[in-house]
């Protein structure tokens, strides 16, 4: 027997969802879409990076006179610091050169930390004797293939023309930390260097830099097809594009490097290059000079290694000479850099 007071219950009951379940299911509808907007803004929110360029100085070369840039008094330069969250030293210092409006151009890099940071040094006497010896002796009509970067120091130097203008940012070279910000330092990279490169340069970029990580007749072949033409071309190596071909073809060339100070004994310091080779089972060894308190020692990982095109433009120890290389022509030699006429 179903009471009075039960049936008045159930019916109260019935008519308390009825206001209830629409009211549950707005907010739980509310709550959703306030959820969802928070994933979004998440997913979406650009991930800062680790790290800011901060401008310390400007003005020409007479301004900066280590950079050895006498003979460009039409460049503005500028100086800037790399600034990392939570370090209080600057982690890295650098110089950039332009002309006009133009986009700006990496002229020097200092780290400042024992981890592998953007770029590799390299003495500014080196490239300012190099871009005054293109200058007076490349026909204007030949064009020049080096690495991106070198690339477009050679440009802004010399006016000639090269395959490569664009800042490419390849390999993107940051400490294993920062590899999560990866995506939103390409971004600040490209931003802060004003890159605009296009699909076409960034695919012969590719096609360049594994031209240099194949055997020498199929690289040298490699990059005439990439010319396109029967056009008078050179193409210039330095010792620093070893680490970064390493870093994007670790299957075709292992590489490692390590700095050390320039003690005056290098007898004793060749003896601990060599005790470097046999405890890591390196192959063989090349040196580069940094400043005249330091010098950077590349090693190559196997003989496979020492056979690409590259490592036989580059002279290691043990090796055969770069002069002895049959499928392009050494023409010129300044400290790190390798200068050769593509046949």
């Amino acid at each position: 027997m179903i009471n009075a007071d039960a049936a008045d219950r159930a019916t109260k009951v019935a008519r308390s969802g009825d206001r209830l379940l629409p009211s549950l299911g707005i907010l739980l509808v509310t709550g959703g879409l306030i959820l969802l907007g928070w994933f979004a803004y998440l997913w979406f929110k650009p991930i800062p990076v680790p790290y800011q360029y901060q401008l310390i100085a400007e003005g020409d070369n007479k301004r900066f006179p280590q950079m050895d840039l006498d003979a460009w008094p039409d460049l503005k330069l500028s100086q800037y610091k790399v600034q990392a969250e939570g370090v209080d030293k600057p982690v890295a210092e650098l110089i950039v050169a332009r002309k006009s409006d133009g986009p700006p151009v990496l002229t020097y890099w200092k780290n400042g930390t024992n981890d592998v940071l953007y770029n590799l040094d390299r003495k500014p006497s080196e490239l300012s004797a190099l871009a005054a010896v293109i200058s007076k002796h490349a026909p204007k009509d030949a064009l020049i293939l080096s690495w991106w970067d070198t690339s477009r120091q050679i440009k802004l130097l010399t006016g000639h023309d090269t395959l490569f203008t664009s800042h490419l940012n390849e390999p993107l070279m940051i400490p294993v930390a920062w590899l999560e910000q990866s995506k939103a330092i390409q971004t600040y990279e490209n931003q802060f260097w004003e890159s605009k490169a296009s699909q076409q340069e960034q695919e012969q970029f590719r096609r360049f830099s594994e031209a240099l990580a194949s055997p020498v007749e199929e690289g040298v072949a490699q990059l005439r097809e990439l010319i396109g033409s029967n056009r008078e071309a050179y193409l210039i190596v330095h010792v620093t594009d070893l680490y970064k071909l390493g870093l994007m073809y670790p299957d075709k060339i292992g590489v490692a490097y390590q700095n050390f100070p320039l003690t005056g004994n290098m007898h004793g310091m060749i003896n601990h290059m060599k005790v470097q080779l046999k405890e890591n089972d390196f192959d063989t060894y090349t040196l580069q000079s940094i400043s005249d308190e330091e010098i950077r020692v590349f090693f190559l990982s196997d003989k496979a290694s020492s056979e690409v095109l590259l490592a036989r433009m580059l002279p290691f120890v043990d090796k055969k000479a770069p002069v002895e290389l049959e499928a392009a022509q050494l023409i010129y030699q300044q400290g790190g850099y390798w200068v050769y006429k593509l046949s």
